[in-house]
Parts: C-alpha cells; sequence; structure tokens
C-alpha cells in the first residue's frame, strides 16, 4: 500500500453536510474515512452511500456486540453498504464471529459485492490496567489484546483493532502475514493523547507494524486539515523508509 492508503480518517463530525465538505476536501490525500456511531447515528447508512457512490473507501466502525445471529444479519447489511472493512468486539465471542464471517462471505459471493474486511475489536484504546481491574479483568492488555486477536484470528475474521501497544504482541501471536492491524486514537509527536491512554504516534504505530492508522481529532480540529492530513501521510512514508532501510 502507499503510505496514503494507510491513513484513516475519522469524520467524527456531528452533520451529513460536515462529513461530505471533509470528505471532499481530503480525497485526494487520504484513501479511506471511518464513520462511527455519532455520525452513523445522526445520518445512518445513507452518508455511507454517498461517500461509496463517489468512489470513497469507508471503515464502518459501529463496533457490533450482540448476539451471534443480530451481529452476523448486521454484517451482511455492512457488506451491502459497499463499506471496506467494518468491527465487531472479539469479546462478543466465537460463535459472534465465525457466523458473521461466514454470512459477510457468502453474501459477498452470492449478490457479487465486495467482500469487506471483518476486524474484531480488541480492547478499547481509552482502557489502561486499572480500568480493566475495575470491570473485573485480572489480565494485563497485552495478554488480554493477544488472546482475543487469536480468537479473532480462529474464527475466520481479517484482522484487529488494537492499540500501538500491542501490534507487537499481535505479530508474534499470529503468524499470519495478511492478519491487518487497525490502530485507532493515533496523534503526532507533537498532539495530546486527549482520552487515548494507549496510544503512540503514527509513525511509531507504522514501524511497530499497523496496517492502518486511524486519525481524528488531530486533523478535524486542525485550522487547515488538508495539510495536516499531508503532514500524517509524509510521518508514515518517513517511517516505512526508516524500517526498510533496517530490514
Amino acid at each position: 500500500m502507499k503510505a496514503q492508503e494507510k491513513l484513516i480518517v475519522a469524520l467524527d463530525v456531528d452533520t451529513a453536510g460536515q462529513a461530505l465538505d471533509l470528505f471532499e476536501a481530503l480525497r485526494e490525500t487520504v484513501s479511506m474515512f471511518k464513520v462511527g456511531m455519532q455520525l452513523f447515528t445522526v445520518t445512518g447508512p445513507d452518508l455511507v452511500r454517498q461517500i461509496v457512490a463517489r468512489g470513497g473507501r469507508v471503515f464502518l466502525d459501529l463496533k457490533y456486540h450482540d448476539i451471534p445471529n443480530t451481529v452476523s444479519l448486521a454484517g451482511i447489511e455492512a457488506t451491502r453498504l459497499g463499506v471496506s472493512i467494518f468491527n465487531v468486539h472479539a469479546s462478543g465471542g466465537a460463535e459472534m464471529m465465525k457466523r458473521t464471517a461466514e454470512a459477510v462471505a457468502e453474501t459477498a459471493t452470492r449478490e457479487g459485492l465486495l467482500k469487506p474486511k471483518v476486524i474484531g475489536v480488541t480492547l478499547l484504546t481509552s482502557l489502561d490496567q486499572r480500568s480493566l481491574e475495575q470491570i473485573g479483568f485480572d489480565n494485563e492488555p497485552r495478554s488480554l489484546v493477544a488472546r482475543l486477536a487469536r480468537m479473532a484470528e480462529d474464527c475466520g475474521l481479517d484482522g484487529a483493532v488494537a492499540s500501538p501497544q500491542e501490534i507487537e504482541i499481535i505479530r508474534q501471536t499470529i503468524s499470519n502475514p495478511n492478519f491487518l492491524i487497525v490502530t485507532p486514537g493515533i496523534r503526532s509527536g507533537s498532539d495530546l493523547s486527549d482520552d487515548q491512554r494507549r496510544t503512540l504516534s503514527a509513525a511509531e504505530a507504522i514501524r511497530a507494524g499497523a496496517d492502518y492508522v486511524v486519525v481524528g481529532r488531530p486533523i478535524l480540529n486542525a485550522t487547515n486539515p488538508v495539510e495536516q492530513a499531508r503532514k500524517f501521510v509524509e510521518e508514515i512514508a518517513g517511517a516505512r523508509r526508516a524500517s526498510a532501510q533496517l530490514s
């Protein structure tokens, strides 16, 4: 992939108009856009259809987590929307993930659609060790993420969502080089982490082995979002050059 194909911009805005304006402004710089809970709740699936119809690629970030039948049916509809990637919570269990992966593959084949990549959310980047203990988990984040990522692969998912701090252990745990790692909450070296507790810069995530990095507020809140997106692409390209020189 080119450097710009590794950057996903999160359209975490209030209206369809804002989202489409950002899409049009950034589409020459960025190859994929994330539509998350806030925007999808406001606009519904029509915005996704509009972006796809205009040639954009969408990461539908709704983190499906429900009984297997409900999630597999949602996965079928996400496939019909034409999204490139969507996610489910790996903690929803093996049956949920297996049935969703199977339903997506069957629907895409039967209806002649592009099969989206289905990835498992391991552990939200806002959670740290203390947060895990509060909800009853004794595992440290790294071991829990590795276990959930392995389960996602065993269930036929295409990859996982994980913080940059867990990329290395996922690569060590899963031998399949095509297993995707999507890393959210990415900042540049000078940005504040906001409510993301387990995060790194874009360059650090790429060097660690991320396939995609998701950037929201550092681009959306910039005076010039297009220029800021270009800086992230340059940061990603520099990290890839550095990694290639070392290998």
